[in-house]
């Protein structure tokens, strides 16, 4: 039989402050909203996926969000630097700040599109649950059913890269920039032009000899996939996205940030699906 809570209890629990929960980046935002509930209000900062991340400024409503902000997602790794800057600006003893790159231990200088790191969506579930379970202490049975309930809705990811993986790796490819460095890497993909693609991430002119290496490897067709960032118009990935289409060589376009309609389990696996699509060529 069931055991009641007496009323009083009931009242006080519902009447207690619902945490708030933002995130620089959506993909974090979901991530935190599967894990949290109804209850938690979670935001995002950049939440519109056409923005091209690295033009993103904060605006003074960004800085009101983080001030009210209980717990804060931060990618980190010189991705998202003004919500370090806004953060300084409004400190609060009681607010908790969970930064990926350090829940990963990404070094410094690490390629900071850390979303796409296998490790990184288990390891922010896990300190989210923490961090909420700490906060609000009375709805800490739902947030860890939530965490299992997310943590298992992974397991098809992790099937699908070790299934590519054992289809795909050594096969040379590469990158306008290195958004998918990480699922590549777990992938066991080898990726060309790693030069080319940090100046690009940059915003820096890439070295006349990187662009001819890459230019000689897609005209020659030693790389079998051509991976451009969907967010981005660098004129110097456009050029090699140009040549590409040109050569006949697949290109598969991905994003930054996570689009409109998905989960990140459905986003993560619709470009793992369509990844093997091109590598198998029939798409």
């Amino acid at each position: 039989m069931r055991r009641l809570l007496p009323i009083p209890l009931l009242l006080l629990l519902a009447a207690a402050p619902r945490p708030r929960i933002l995130a620089a980046e959506n993909m974090y935002a979901d991530i935190a909203a599967q894990i949290a509930g109804p209850r938690v209000r979670v935001s995002a900062v950049m939440s519109n996926p056409d923005t091209d991340p690295h033009l993103f400024e904060a605006s003074p409503a960004t800085a009101r969000a983080v001030a009210r902000a209980d717990i804060v997602v931060v990618n980190g790794a010189g991705y998202d630097p003004w919500m370090r800057r806004l953060l300084g600006v409004s400190p609060a003893p009681h607010r908790v700040v969970l930064s990926v790159a350090r829940l990963i231990g990404a070094p410094p200088g690490a390629n900071p599109h850390l979303w796409y790191a296998p490790q990184a969506a288990p390891a922010l579930a896990r300190a989210l649950t923490a961090a909420l379970v700490a906060r609000d202490p009375a709805h800490a049975a739902a947030y860890r059913r939530r965490e299992a309930a997310f943590l298992a809705s992974l397991r098809p990811i992790r099937a699908r890269i070790a299934a590519l993986r054992a289809r795909f790796a050594g096969t040379p490819v590469a990158a306008t920039e290195p958004v998918f460095g990480y699922l590549a890497a777990a992938l066991g993909l080898r990726m060309r032009g790693a030069a080319f693609q940090r100046a690009v991430m940059n915003g820096t002119e890439p070295a006349p000899r990187d662009v001819a290496r890459l230019d000689h490897a897609i005209s020659t067709h030693a790389v079998r996939l051509l991976i451009y960032n969907l967010q981005a118009t660098d004129p110097a990935a456009q050029r090699l996205l140009r040549l590409a289409r040109r050569a006949g060589v697949p290109v598969l376009g991905v994003t930054e940030t996570e689009p409109a309609g998905t989960t990140f389990q459905s986003w993560v696996l619709g470009e793992l699906d369509a990844l093997a699509a091109r590598l198998d060529g029939t798409r």
